[in-house]
């Protein structure tokens, strides 16, 4: 009876839709500050890096991926607060509750 009713009035659909997003944003962001701290490697098959530079090891700027990490932290926990308030103004309507 009331399928569709949320998406239809609320955005929830679309916030929850930016979580998952960012969850799988932050997940590639910590695989690729994990591999840059094994040289690029993804565990115990580490090849030789003999005569090699770490610039040459190691392409992936860990500073530059922590403050993107960062970033996407805080847009997470700002959708998810959003997404926290629509819920409650959608509870708030179905109690009859409110000015």
């Amino acid at each position: 009876m009331l399928f569709g009713l949320i998406d239809r009035v609320t955005s929830a659909p679309q916030l929850k839709a930016s979580l998952d997003q960012s969850v799988e944003r932050s997940r590639g962001i910590a695989d690729r500050v994990s591999k840059a701290t094994l040289q690029n490697g993804d565990g115990f098959a580490l090849e030789a890096t003999v005569g090699r530079t770490q610039a040459e090891v190691n392409p992936v700027n860990v500073e530059d991926e922590m403050v993107a990490l960062a970033d996407e932290q805080l847009r997470f926990l700002a959708t998810s607060r959003l997404l926290e308030k629509t819920y409650a103004s959608l509870r708030t309507a179905i109690r009859g509750q409110g000015a």
